[in-house]
């Protein structure tokens, strides 16, 4: 993009409600995010809206962050971290030149087997937790890989956080933090080598960043109200929703 954003009076609605959908997600109402990252790809393509994306992502992490930070659980933050962000270098160098509409396909098919996951991680039988390396390793590379192709790795953070049965404040507080240090991380890739970050997307961003902080509002008075039995629930059917709608676009 190399001017400002000049879309219709349609798309500029899209992109709004996207962004407070952003909002929503960073505040605590986790699977809803899919329905952004949809929204934005319509509105610029898969790839190039990454780069619009992205800086909101980091905006509302800082929010985040800032109100959930004391429920943060720093065990799960350090295993899981080391993980992403090899998963995001291979992002790098994968997702540059990867076609636009197999992109979407595979961000399609990605969230659908990750609901699939979660979806039995719920209704499993047994309460304890998995303590395996190779599940920290294998949900860590695929939430850094899709996180770089697509911001995509809520749903892959959403069935780790759901395995390890965190409480509501627990996992959002920890998921605030793994995702400041990651989207902080993935900056420099898109804006040097990807080269989809630049003045005129992030003047776009200022644009949009209103939408966002209402949406974060929102979002806290929302989940304040919401139980633990059934935040839980919550994130499977909102990430449920996010997957049919970009397996549907």
């Amino acid at each position: 993009m190399d001017l400002l954003f000049n879309g219709t009076a349609t798309n500029w609605i899209l992109i709004l409600i996207a962004a407070f959908i952003i909002g929503l997600s960073k505040a605590g109402l986790k699977g809803i995010d899919m329905m952004n990252v949809t929204i934005m790809a319509i509105v610029f393509g898969g790839k190039a809206s990454t780069g619009i994306v992205l800086p909101l992502l980091c905006a509302a992490d800082i929010l985040a962050v800032m109100y959930y930070n004391r429920h943060a659980q720093w065990p799960q933050f350090r295993k899981l971290i080391p993980w992403m962000m090899v998963g995001i270098l291979v992002g790098v160098f994968v997702g540059k030149d990867l076609d636009e509409s197999l992109f979407r396909k595979i961000m399609a098919v990605i969230i659908i087997l990750t609901v699939i996951i979660m979806v039995g991680f719920e209704f499993r039988k047994s309460t304890s937790v998995p303590d395996n390396k190779l599940f920290v390793a294998s949900t860590g590379l695929a939430a850094g890989f899709t996180t770089m192709l697509g911001n995509l790795a809520g749903a892959f953070a959403n069935v780790y956080f759901l395995a390890m049965r965190m409480p509501k404040n627990d996992f959002i507080g920890t998921a605030a933090w793994v995702f400041l240090v990651i989207n902080l991380f993935k900056l420099p890739f898109q804006v040097i080598y990807w080269k989809n970050i630049t003045l005129a997307t992030l003047q776009t961003d200022l644009y949009l960043l209103p939408a966002l902080l209402l949406g974060f509002w929102a979002g806290l008075k929302i989940v304040a109200r919401i139980k633990d039995d059934s935040y839980r629930k919550i994130v499977i059917v909102l990430t449920l929703l996010g997957a049919i709608v970009i397996f549907l676009k």
